[in-house]
């Protein structure tokens, strides 16, 4: 996997496959039904990345629109949630946050077989490589700092004003965390992994104090922003299926990950002389983040520990669509086989944390 470039396999667009078309004749009226300003005719094409829902481009005459979906095929209970995504973007982007406007949410799944919403298409740039071989230093330490206090702003943001008090359960995020994605994994495990069995027994018993609560991402990491073309600012925050009410230093905790992760041609930096590229240290990340949000700096191993746990749960969801055939991207099996690898280093960090 270390000689996949990303960026040119993961960024753009391509040919809805066969088994990814839309109703185009029913979607056409749903847009003149629901959109403001839409008029056809349209033109689809489907975003190469997203392991999860399906994202199509919609081309009109006038201007070009994003379509998010629920996959194909059986979904877990919860899972691929559009319409939470949906009404947190709505939200958010009441306040200035850096998130797509959203111009319609269709919950009748007569119309293209599911439930999907359409937003506008952000002009950005898609990073997927946290080494940015193509910036310089001082441009790479500008989007670091981007992206840190982009994620600060998140945690800061007020869920009660902007209608999302009821988003989640603030309190005792990390333990219902676990308990569901204990859930998910179960319902599509494939083999036994004894370590992965130590942590869901583990984890629960050893969840940290919960010092504030906020809006969290959930998935928070380089290739779901887009920047700004032109100065290294984050233009959109995408993705925001696993978002909810919770624990931001556990949220802040994922993105710090990428900092340990192998540098495999995705976000991981670990290993790289950060100071030669302009890349902030850990502990520099850490800092700026605590210095902007006033929050405690994180026991890492543990906060990396269940980070690591959630992955897995995630990736073994897209192991048993890509077995079940009902994955959405092409590059979903090379994702699949990373549940192994995930378990294993949750299980060194756990052991780190205290793990006996």
């Amino acid at each position: 996997m270390a000689g996949i470039d990303y960026e040119q396999e993961m960024v753009g667009i391509i040919d809805v496959p066969e088994r990814d078309r839309l109703d185009e004749a029913a979607l056409t009226a749903w847009l003149r039904d629901h959109v403001e300003g839409f008029a056809g005719p349209v033109a689809l094409a489907k975003f190469k990345g997203g392991q999860s829902n399906p994202t199509y481009r919609i081309d009109t005459p006038g201007r070009s629109y994003v379509l998010r979906r629920q996959p194909f095929g059986k979904l877990l209970p919860s899972a691929h949630a559009v319409d939470r995504e949906y009404r947190v973007m709505t939200a958010l982007g009441r306040t200035g946050f850096p998130v797509p406007r959203m111009f319609g949410l269709c919950e009748d799944a007569t119309v293209i077989g599911s439930k999907f919403f359409v937003m506008e298409l952000v002009d950005g740039r898609s990073l997927w490589n946290g080494a940015m071989p193509r910036a310089s230093a001082d441009e790479r330490r500008a989007l670091y700092h981007a992206m840190i206090d982009t994620l600060a702003d998140l945690h800061l943001t007020d869920a009660d004003p902007i209608g999302l008090a009821d988003y989640g359960r603030s309190e005792d995020y990390c333990a219902r965390q676990i308990a569901r994605w204990s859930t998910q994994y179960r319902l599509s495990e494939t083999e036994t992994l004894p370590e992965m069995d130590r942590l869901i027994e583990w984890l629960p018993q050893t969840v940290p104090p919960q010092h504030a609560s906020g809006i969290v991402h959930g998935d928070y990491r380089l290739d779901n922003l887009l920047f700004a073309p032109d100065a290294p600012r984050v233009a959109a925050v995408l993705d925001w299926e696993l978002s909810t009410l919770g624990d931001p230093v556990a949220d802040f905790a994922y993105l710090m990950l990428n900092w340990v992760n192998p540098p495999d041609g995705r976000a991981g930096i670990g290993g790289l002389d950060h100071a030669a590229l302009g890349i902030p240290t850990m502990e520099e990340a850490v800092d700026r983040y605590v210095a902007r949000t006033g929050y405690p700096v994180p026991p890492m191993d543990w906060y990396f520990a269940y980070n690591l746990f959630r992955l897995a749960g995630i990736m073994q969801g897209i192991k048993k669509r890509v077995i079940d055939g009902t994955a959405s991207s092409a590059h979903a099996r090379q994702m699949s086989e990373r549940v192994g690898p995930l378990v294993h280093t949750a299980y060194l960090f756990a052991r780190r944390a205290g793990l006996p």
